[in-house]
């Protein structure tokens, strides 16, 4: 029952690149990949980001699939992560036992390993929320994990309906996780950081009390009606 199946580990995006993603939020990151590669429903437990000073998340994914409730291949993971990898953790969205605590989040942050993110439950939330590891997941759970396996390290994952593949970007923020993929990423990173110029004149404009409204009449069809108010 033990199988892991272990594929070829991606390179590493440029450092810059990655620089670049932690000062983009998620909602302007999404935007720029047509709305479709935002994960929905996992988000940073409690305080956790707050050792990254203000900035997003942000590295490449080791992507790591195993059976819901299992972590043997995700202790294996941990071991074969870079510095600055973001475990990615398919678990199948069950949140009824946790896939990792406080103790694999220390030995992770210890290693260098950026963040966790699991489609799938953990538990020590006191304790994650206020260690130095931002961690992402569906639920909480207090129920701890098998260690039995199957497991495939390094292969292709889904979070919530979301491909990731090992080596995309992986970006984290208050309001949740997108995944860049890896061969859209320069491009990605470019339109992001227009758009953030965009809503920057946008904000001076509404200072200004001078924010352009005149689209939305021209997005809508409007028809003049009439209201008849009936006497029986």
């Amino acid at each position: 029952m033990n199988l892991l199946r272990l594929f070829p580990a991606s390179s590493s995006p440029e450092a810059s690149l990655i620089a670049r993603y932690r000062h983009l939020s998620t909602p302007t990151i999404s935007d720029s990949l047509e709305r479709a590669f935002g994960v929905i429903g996992l988000f940073p437990i409690g305080d956790c980001l707050a050792s990254l000073g203000g900035e997003a998340m942000a590295g490449p994914a080791l992507t790591v699939r195993t059976r819901p409730g299992d972590n043997l291949v995700v202790h294996k993971a941990l071991d074969l992560a870079r510095p600055g990898d973001i475990l990615v953790i398919d678990a199948g969205g069950e949140v009824v036992n946790a896939i990792l605590g406080e103790l694999i989040s220390l030995y992770a942050a210890r290693r260098g390993i950026a963040g966790l993110v699991v489609d799938g439950a953990i538990r020590d939330k006191m304790a994650i929320s206020a260690g130095p590891l931002p961690v992402f997941a569906r639920g909480v759970s207090h129920r701890g994990p098998y260690k039995s396996g199957p497991g495939e390290i390094h292969g292709p994952v889904s979070l919530g309906g979301v491909p990731v593949h090992d080596g995309d970007i992986i970006v984290g923020d208050a309001d949740g996780i997108v995944v860049v993929p890896r061969a859209r990423a320069e491009a990605t990173a470019k339109a992001a950081e227009e758009v953030v110029t965009r809503e920057q004149e946008q904000r001076k404009a509404i200072e200004r009390g001078e924010w352009d409204r005149s689209w939305i009449d021209e997005s809508l069809k409007i028809a003049e009606g009439s209201c008849c108010v009936s006497k029986g």
